[in-house]
């Protein structure tokens, strides 16, 4: 590595950073503009004098100018679309913006807004942002990602193929640039990846949306979705590139459809350092909120039983996360898949539905002799049957938990765990005020999608934005060479432990109103405690590339969190050296 370029890295203590931009160039780039914040010696230095006017202002002078903007526009679309613009121009004022009004803003550039969005992706594109790989021309791959910087600039990539976004399905080139975008971002707010070591890949491999294929403005390839042995060889040539010539950079799969989404998981998370969010990451943070609601009413992992309602991509993959946290505990893996079960649009899965099931599913069939007499495309009869302690929604059919339902499940427990995860809202499969309701408030409720609270009861958002970002951080900080399981749990464990419900004390009369998750308010803190742990168990594991890191999790802390990129204003010097790190 040449100390004859310029790279940035993660030094929080750094007082100045180098600049090889000026004029036009520097106030166009979002990730070295300071906008209305460069000082009278830095307009001079970079030839910005008659650019920009003459006051100079500070950073918060700039988030109170900003979210007054933001303020004045009512629908949340639109102010997606201020965030957007804001990000374009000036990445450090948006991630200031964001970090100070974490609660108002998370659901307005992620989940539920970012959803819509992406639907109206070609009819409101203004300005590219990320990478754009096209299934047409592979040889174009490496080219293209060179781009935006060589090995020793990027640290992360969170890549998509738009099949499976958000619950609406396929979205084509926009859903996969845009869902790349909106993770990145949560990665750089949550867990301070620098904005310019980090990079979103859109894979535009068609799409089946047939509104997108008839859109005369629709920015991605309108023949059909490419599939089978044409699509993985293009995975495969993307992810050879990114072994050759990127072999630190940790990959985020991101909103891959059923069953490419585990294939590519299971194919290639012992050649690079990759994990996939819908499979791993939601998986543990729904297997962290489960841990601390059995934890709090006397109840274990290993006596429970789990009925997963929706077995696609999310489904399939927080039910393997629990798995993998049964085996954990001493399980062997045929008693760790028994305890799961499993239900699609034809109902439970068992043995006889093998024709249409996929292989990933068909790891939780049950035997048909088991349900006689059981009508298995009935909800209710099969909670009726089996009896589990928890529910967990990821259908995206709106309502489908209902009242006979949820008085099902407390029939059998005292205190029924519930997790209706699909979103965007609309689609959850019961809202939180009545599944409270209709168990006189005992219910343990995480949702998918943000909810107000229901009077005292604080309701938990199941939101993988606790979970990735300490995965990837964690993973980042050691360059990892594998994200195993054991990293995953120690996920897992932490954000457990980061439970309201494991700080109460003995008799508190609040109960469990205190929610299973921390507040939106305390992602920041609570990713780099799960970085820290992520980190430490790669470590045990064997699989860091860096010497010398500590292995006490204090010490270790403090190590991520110096490495946190943080939104700030630094003292610019001019520099002539050279650069290949996206601007």
């Amino acid at each position: 590595m040449s100390s004859n370029k310029i790279i940035f890295k993660h030094e929080e203590d750094k007082d100045t950073i180098e600049c090889p931009l000026s004029k036009f160039e520097l106030i166009n780039s979002s990730i070295f503009n300071k906008g209305s914040a460069f000082t009278s010696e830095e307009k001079e230095l970079f030839n910005l004098k008659g650019l920009l006017p003459s006051k100079t202002n500070t950073l918060e002078e700039q988030i109170e100018r900003s979210y007054k903007q933001y303020s004045d526009l009512t629908h949340p679309l639109r102010k997606n679309d201020f965030m957007t613009s804001l990000r374009q121009q000036n990445k450090t004022l948006y991630y200031a913006l964001v970090a100070k009004n974490l609660t108002e803003m998370i659901p307005i550039v992620y989940t539920p807004t970012e959803g819509d969005a992406i639907i109206n992706y070609s009819n409101r594109f203004r300005r590219p942002e990320g990478c754009f790989l096209d299934i047409t021309c592979p040889e174009e791959i490496k080219d293209r990602l060179q781009c935006f910087g060589l090995k020793e600039d990027l640290d992360y990539i969170v890549v998509s193929d738009g099949e499976a976004i958000l619950g609406i399905g396929c979205q084509g080139v926009g859903g996969a640039s845009r869902i790349s975008l909106a993770k990145l971002g949560l990665m750089t707010l949550c867990a301070g990846i620098h904005p310019a070591r980090g990079l979103a890949v859109a894979l535009d491999v068609g799409t089946n949306n047939k509104d997108l294929a008839t859109d005369p403005l629709y920015m991605g390839n309108k023949f059909s979705r490419i599939s089978g042995d044409k699509y993985f060889e293009f995975l495969d040539k993307f992810m050879m590139v990114l072994k050759e010539h990127y072999p630190n950079v940790i990959v985020h799969f991101e909103d891959f459809g059923v069953p490419n989404a585990q294939i590519l998981l299971d194919k290639y998370r012992d050649v690079i350092p990759c994990f996939n969010d819908d499979i791993q990451g939601t998986g543990a943070v729904v297997t962290a909120s489960l841990m601390a609601a059995l934890k709090y009413t006397n109840r274990t992992l290993p006596d429970s039983k789990i009925l997963v309602y929706g077995a696609g991509t999310a489904g399939c993959g927080i039910a393997q996360q629990i798995v993998n946290h049964l085996r954990s505990f001493g399980l062997s893996e045929e008693e760790a898949y028994s305890k799961i079960y499993c239900i699609d649009r034809f109902g439970l899965i068992v043995e006889s539905l093998k024709s249409k099931s996929n292989p990933t599913q068909m790891k939780y069939a049950k035997k048909d002799k088991d349900f006689e007499g059981v009508d298995t495309t009935s909800l209710e009869q099969v909670i009726s049957h089996i009896k589990p302690t928890c529910l967990i929604g990821c259908s995206t059919q709106a309502g489908a938990f209902t009242e006979d339902i949820i008085k099902t499940m407390h029939k059998y427990n005292e205190d029924p765990i519930i997790f209706p995860l699909s979103n965007p809202t609309k689609k959850s499969e019961a809202v939180p005020a009545d599944i409270l309701k209709w168990t006189n408030n005992k219910a343990l409720v995480a949702t998918g999608s943000p909810f107000a609270d229901v009077g005292e009861f604080k309701i938990a958002q199941n939101n993988n934005c606790f979970s990735f970002p300490g995965i990837g951080m964690g993973a980042v900080t050691i360059k990892a060479t594998k994200i195993s399981d054991g990293m995953i749990s120690a996920c897992v464990n932490a954000l457990a432990n980061l439970s309201p419900l494991n700080q109460l004390k003995e008799n508190d009369p609040r109960g469990h109103s205190v929610g299973l998750l921390p507040s939106v308010e305390e992602i920041i803190s609570c990713s780099s405690e799960i970085a820290a742990a992520v980190a430490i168990e790669g470590i045990k594991e064997g699989l860091s590339t860096v010497e010398g890191l500590p292995t006490d999790f204090s010490e270790m802390k403090k190590l991520v969190e110096k490495n946190m990129w943080k939104p700030a204003y630094k003292k610019y010097v001019k520099s002539d050296k050279p650069y290949t790190f996206q601007i």
